[in-house]
């Protein structure tokens, strides 16, 4: 290629599309359309994640529990007597809850420690 480098590689593709403004063109076109197909498929994500989020932090249809304690749990878990919380997903001993009203949701915290802390039984 020489010591030209780009500017000799620029100028063989340019020929070969019929000259500079045209590869330019290309170039400006095929850009957008990148661009475009990028920022569609963003806002799919986005959608999805939205909705997915949304789902989650319906409680309706999650059950709910109360803490029949005052404490601290090791994850920074503060509760008290009454405090509501659901469960968002378990697997074997760990369970995923969101208490009521917090701000640092979600806690991962283990099966049987809730179950001595709680209205919860192990069956959701």
């Amino acid at each position: 290629m020489g010591n030209l480098g780009w500017y000799q590689l620029m100028t063989t593709v340019a020929k070969k599309v019929g000259g500079p403004k045209v590869l330019f063109g290309l170039l400006a076109v095929g850009g957008y359309a990148v661009i475009r197909t990028v920022e569609a498929g963003g806002k799919k994500v986005i959608k999805l994640v939205k909705k997915e989020n949304k789902d989650i932090s319906d409680k309706k249809s999650l059950k709910s529990y109360e803490f029949t304690q005052d404490g601290e749990g090791d994850n920074g878990l503060k509760f008290s007597s009454g405090d509501v919380f659901y469960i968002v997903a378990k697997d074997n001993e760990a369970v995923l809850i969101e208490k009521k009203d917090d701000e640092n949701n979600p806690y991962f915290v283990n099966d049987n420690w809730l179950k001595s802390v709680s209205s919860y039984n192990g069956n959701n």
